[in-house]
């Protein structure tokens, strides 16, 4: 199982939300109190007044410092470059999730290591 399946076995109990090509997800700045997965689709996450991209895919998660931070604040913009389904996880839903299913833990950590890479080759070229 990988974190994609993981979080549609999850979306059978949680909250899934569809939005709409072109429409915004979150915007910086906001309030942020739970982090999405991306069951299907693309998102576009953008920072720095769109001077910062990045693309992901079915199978990814953001917006997780809603999840570590008190009072947290959106650091950047995400937006639905396609039609999305995603699974909404506050905190207490993160924790079930990593309690039944602890490789979840670790596919996010792998999936989030492999874009933070990504995006230092970016930086580099």
């Amino acid at each position: 199982m990988n974190a994609l399946d993981t979080m549609r076995a999850l979306a059978s109990k949680g909250e899934v939300i569809d939005v709409k090509a072109g429409d915004a997800i979150f915007r910086s700045g906001e309030s942020g109190d739970c982090m999405f997965g991306l069951l299907d689709g693309q998102v576009e996450l953008s920072w720095n007044g769109g001077a910062g991209k990045e693309t992901i895919q079915a199978g990814d998660v953001f917006g997780a410092g809603a999840l570590v931070t008190p009072d947290h604040r959106r650091y950047g913009d995400a937006h639905a470059l396609s039609d999305c389904r995603l699974l909404v996880m506050n905190r207490e839903k993160f924790l079930f999730a990593v309690q039944e299913s602890p490789m979840f833990a670790i596919e996010l950590l792998g999936s989030i290591d492999q874009r933070l890479r990504d995006l230092k080759d970016c930086i580099r070229s």
